[in-house]
């Protein structure tokens, strides 16, 4: 390793790993605070929604609390469209930015747009208005995953992002426990309004406790594995530093991630918005008699998340690869999907116990958050640092494109053909694998060994 480190020093790189102390630890708990608001705060047009179309619509009259149900109802579907379209075209610009600012810079910016945007709603008199606060909500919310996933690779050795990633991920669980009690207490006493003063004014707290740690002070050097990638990047490319775009866009590894997203994407929110339908209409559960069903997805799915996140860190301290030890985590939660195809079945094997099917779903929803964790760190696998969040946003933008031609298959066939769609989503994991494999053969620079990051 020695002409290794001789080349990194002439080239001004660093092969210091991070500090080994718990300052890291602390960064992750701030992402999963982040994370969880980032979910709260999108969450809490459709639980003050029953409050919004009670008395008769007034138009932009600053006194109305409410608006009428015939219109509201008319454009609640819109409304959201208009932050789902806004949420996945700001990736694109989104992961650029932070790349281009820093992580502790342009996550600020990120999470101060959309902490501001969640409040703005608490002045909104119009459903046009609330599509604007929707916009610039889904604007700033495109921020997180690529400021987080770019932190995680500043400060985690390889063997510890996807547990990282992992636990701030599940974060994205925790929302729903957390939601609903915030919301539900200052929508009781202060009304709807009240609700987004409250998930707005948390993102606020957050924004004054991260710009208040010295984060690039208390952070040390790059990786080995960031080492390495820093230098065969720069010797292949002749970029260093901000890396052009089109420079990216000729790597495979951008088309791999990209497509690992696009094409699981949709299934993770099929599962969450299907679980409740699928309890209604195959065992007559409304949501108050659903609620520990449902809950006990969420539970499973965090347990997932971490579980799966670390996995490919246990298999690393066992000797295996980067590559190997990041893949054969993924396939293991791959094939933990598998059994979803085994749903529809359900209704008919056990036509009144819900808890077969659920179990297969939960099963399902905490291997992708296995899968996720992972994926997300395949990034900091395959570039340097300073590209990650570029390559998240690429990501996150096939992901909603994806997530939308999902929805479209489900809306056409669930209610004919529910094994076909049940079939593709049990399949879309072990397939994006294939197509990953096939694009990057090799996870990681062509000189790490195993533990590097530890030795």
């Amino acid at each position: 390793m020695s002409s290794n480190t001789a080349s990194f020093r002439a080239t001004g790189l660093t092969t210091e790993a991070p500090q080994s102390t718990n300052v890291r630890w602390f960064v992750c708990a701030l992402l999963f605070a982040a994370t969880t608001i980032n979910y709260m705060d999108r969450s809490v047009y459709s639980f003050i929604e029953p409050l919004l179309h009670n008395v008769p619509f007034m138009g932009w009259n600053f006194h109305a609390d409410q608006f009428h149900q015939t219109v509201f109802d008319n454009n609640y579907g819109n409304v959201i469209i208009y932050f789902q379209i806004a949420y996945g075209c700001a990736f694109l610009i989104a992961g650029r930015v932070i790349d281009r600012l820093g992580t502790k810079t342009g996550y600020a910016l990120a999470i101060g747009i959309w902490a501001i945007s969640s409040m703005g709603h608490s002045l909104v008199t119009s459903v046009a208005g609330f599509c604007i606060a929707r916009i610039f909500l889904g604007i700033g919310e495109s921020g997180n995953f690529p400021a987080a996933i770019k932190a995680t690779t500043e400060w985690f050795p390889t063997e510890e992002r996807a547990k990282a990633v992992g636990i701030f991920n599940s974060g994205t669980c925790a929302s729903f426990f957390l939601a609903p009690l915030l919301i539900g207490f200052a929508t009781a006493h202060y009304g709807w309004r009240a609700a987004f003063l409250a998930t707005g004014s948390m993102g606020m707290v957050w924004l004054i406790v991260w710009l208040s740690f010295p984060y690039n002070r208390l952070r040390r050097g790059s990786t080995q594995t960031q080492a390495n990638l820093e230098a065969d990047f720069a010797s292949q490319t002749k970029y260093g530093g901000n890396i052009p775009l089109s420079a990216l866009l000729k790597r495979p590894g951008t088309y791999a991630f990209a497509i690992g997203k696009g094409l699981t994407d949709g299934v993770w929110w099929f599962y969450l918005f299907y679980l409740p339908q699928f309890l209604n209409r195959n065992y007559g559960l409304d949501l108050k008699h659903a609620y520990w069903y449902i809950v006990t997805v969420y539970v499973i799915s965090t347990i997932g998340s971490i579980f799966g996140g670390s996995l490919s860190g246990a298999l690393m301290a066992r000797g295996y690869s980067v590559n190997s030890g990041r893949k054969l985590a993924m396939l293991f939660m791959a094939i933990l999907v598998l059994p979803l195809v085994l749903v529809p079945h359900m209704g008919s094997l056990f036509p009144s116990n819900p808890w077969p099917a659920t179990l297969i779903i939960a099963l399902a929803t905490a291997a992708h958050q296995g899968w996720s964790a992972n994926l997300f760190s395949t990034p900091g696998d395959m570039f340097p640092s300073t590209a990650v969040s570029t390559i998240v946003g690429i990501g996150g933008a096939a992901g909603a494109v994806g997530g939308a031609c999902f929805t479209w298959i489900v809306k056409r066939n669930l209610s004919l053909h529910p094994l076909l769609v049940f079939t593709v989503a049990a399949l879309a994991y072990v397939v994006s694998l294939a197509i990953f494999q096939l694009l990057v053969p090799r996870l990681g620079a062509a000189h790490d060994v195993p533990n590097a990051e530890t030795a």
